[in-house]
């Protein structure tokens, strides 16, 4: 299964909003239902992304990497 483009629009016009809001001192942001659900689905689609992504990387790392590490203590002898 491929990922397809995730439609960011949502997070970029929140960013936005509050960077207005902030450069004119505002003390709140407003955001109506469907704004606010769009920014919910997709900030939930990229967290899912990103935690898939990081399943595969850590089975990709453990899958082939029986590795073994050897340590030799010979109480400074060798200084």
């Amino acid at each position: 299964m491929q990922n397809e483009p995730i439609n960011t629009a949502s997070i970029i016009q929140f960013i936005q909003k509050v960077k207005s809001a902030d450069n004119s001192r505002a003390k709140e942001v407003k955001l109506d239902i469907t704004n606010a659900k769009n920014l919910a689905y997709t900030l939930g689609i990229v967290m899912s992304r990103l935690e898939g992504d990081l399943e595969k990387l850590l089975v990709k790392q453990t899958d082939g990497s029986n590795e073994v590490i050897e340590v030799k203590l010979d109480s400074g002898n060798s200084w």
